[in-house]
């Protein structure tokens, strides 16, 4: 499976660097490329992260190594094993296997705290009592060196206070632990950042047994050297956290040589926001019905849509690598999910407004089934049995009374028109309710075009038709879907993006009318429905007798590639 996820993964700047390591002479000539994901169970899966996992393990797969999941669990506050559970089930749907390679960075704590304590020992770490407001007051600017008056603390009784820190003594917030660094830094991750914080909060791994917590610039470095990682891939926003990623891997005492991070562009993509934090608001204050609303950009929401993994690979893979930010179109995430859909879906009729057709020649109580193709790409797939009846199913908007310029479809009088797969028909009249509303439409078939090609050879000027017998119909609710957001760039600038919250996300359809096929609807199943879109039904309200199907994307493509 993997060396066909990966098989056209193009070469790009970061295997240019692994290719130069593990070449003759290479500080990993020999050894196997070996590359990590380390997503935090604090929130599901995001579109931004199957690149990543697109990155960590197709680079993995290329050079014939492995690929570590790691939960970065240091920070309890929002981790959680739902989270846990979900990360793992959306890399394997993703394709993506890590074997017996799955690890917890809170499995290191004890270890972590010991090369802590080494650091204390090497003066090379600190425990600094500075307020958070006394740490943004001396953290000094550009011109101006940081401050701390905790700097010189003796080791002895640094490390006695970070032992009862351990203990629990203090409450949150009195202590830090500090690497002694350098406060001048240019850079100012550099300026003796913190590396150890308290925080008496039980862990969903660990329980109550720490109430101290490394944080992740210590705690990174450390794991990938426990795991023998070569390649430390991750994006952009970490590039200036390396010096301080190479200065904890070459002062702590792991007997394995220093990882090479690498840094590369996270995906940016317009109409939507990736940040966990805004992600989990829209969840938390109802705006979406659940991290896996089809309208977030969350894989698992991704999945109830519709989209599926190829095109989400295929997504990563053509957008490529690179260490230029940039916004790519959601339309382009379209655009790929609607190729493969277009190869692989099964053709089959839905009327999503529909309003009753009754063709006034065809003998009463009688019925036929048709063969009609599953799918025009794959003729291998066959044919599927529609029946057919005097009264059928058809979309309200292909009828009009009064027509007009260049309509095709059905009004009175007007041209013949074929239904998809059995007969052509033609408009003779119709009925209305009280209020105006079409009720009815009215039509006569020729007994001689079964198929839908005449028997004379007659040319047929008007459109093809997609229909429902109204006898065997299954009733359905869909789902339109649209951008969540109206804004292209709803968390740019000083924006509040719950004001850029499209009020037309979603449409809701009801009384829609099916094929009875669709009764044997799998979750996994993908349609086109003719003529309408490509659909899915929805994982978590669609049952036996009470269909919903989801629109994963419509027909028509805008995107230029």
């Amino acid at each position: 499976m993997a060396e066909e996820l990966n098989a056209g993964m193009a070469q790009n700047f970061i295997h240019d660097f692994i290719d130069e390591d593990i070449a003759p002479g290479g500080q990993y000539a020999g050894k196997q490329v070996h590359t990590r994901f380390p997503p935090e169970p604090n929130g599901y899966l995001h579109i931004g992260h199957a690149k990543a996992i697109f990155v960590d393990f197709g680079t993995a797969e290329k050079y014939g190594g492995v690929c570590n999941l790691r939960m970065d669990d240091t920070n309890p506050t929002k981790e959680d094993e739902e989270f846990v559970d979900a990360i793992q089930e959306d890399i394997h749907w993703l394709g993506y296997d890590w074997g017996d390679r799955f690890f917890y960075a809170s499995d290191y704590f004890e270890q972590m705290y010991e090369y802590a304590v080494e650091l204390i020992r090497k003066g090379l770490a600190y425990v600094c009592e500075l307020t958070p407001e006394e740490f943004k007051e001396y953290r000094g600017d550009v011109n101006t060196p940081a401050r701390s008056p905790w700097r010189d603390r003796p080791i002895e009784e640094s490390l006695d206070l970070f032992a009862r820190m351990r203990a629990g003594e203090f409450p949150n917030g009195k202590y830090t632990l500090r690497a002694k660094i350098d406060l001048a830094s240019g850079n100012f991750n550099m300026r003796d950042p913190v590396i150890y914080r308290i925080n008496h909060m039980r862990h969903h791994n660990t329980g109550d047994k720490w109430c101290i917590y490394p944080m992740y610039d210590f705690a990174h470095p450390i794991e990938d050297a426990l795991e023998g990682i070569t390649h430390s891939l991750c994006t952009l926003e970490f590039e200036d956290h390396r010096p301080l990623y190479d200065w904890v891997a070459e002062n702590v005492s792991i007997p394995y040589h220093k990882p090479r991070q690498i840094e590369f562009a996270r995906l940016g993509i317009n109409y939507t926001v990736m940040s966990k934090r805004k992600l989990r608001q829209l969840v938390e204050e109802g705006r979406v019905s659940g991290w896996d609303d089809p309208r977030m950009p969350t894989i698992c929401g991704l999945r109830r849509r519709g989209y599926t993994p190829a095109a989400i690979r295929a997504f990563s893979e053509r957008n490529g690598v690179s260490k230029a930010a940039s916004t790519v179109e959601f339309g382009f995430l379209e655009h790929c999910l609607r190729e493969d859909l277009n190869e692989n879906a099964r053709r089959v009729m839905a009327v999503l407004r529909p309003v009753k057709l009754v063709i006034t020649n065809y003998p009463a109580g009688q019925s036929e089934t048709f063969q009609i193709e599953n799918n025009p790409n794959r003729p291998e797939e066959g044919t599927r049995e529609v029946s057919f009846s005097r009264e059928l199913w058809v979309e309200a908007e292909d009828f009009l009374p009064e027509p007009v310029p260049k309509y095709k479809r059905l009004y009175p009088d007007g041209p013949e028109c074929r239904l998809k797969g059995a007969y052509v028909i033609k408009c003779v009249g119709y009925e209305t309710d009280e209020n105006g509303n079409v009720t009815e439409i009215a039509a006569e078939y020729d007994p001689d075009s079964k198929g839908g090609d005449p028997a004379d050879g007659r040319k047929i000027k008007g459109a093809t038709l997609h229909w429902v017998d109204a006898a065997t119909a299954l009733d359905a609710e869909v789902r339109l879907y649209d951008n969540l957001f109206s804004d292209p760039e709803p968390d740019a600038g000083d924006k509040d993006f719950l004001d850029c919250l499209n009020p037309n996300s979603l449409e809701v359809l009801t009384g829609c009318k099916v094929e009875a096929g669709l009764a044997q609807a799998a979750v996994t199943d993908r349609f086109q429905f003719m003529r309408q879109g490509y659909f899915c039904l929805d994982s978590r309200d669609s049952k036996p007798g009470a269909l919903v199907f989801n629109r994963a994307v419509s027909l028509k493509d805008s995107f230029k590639v």
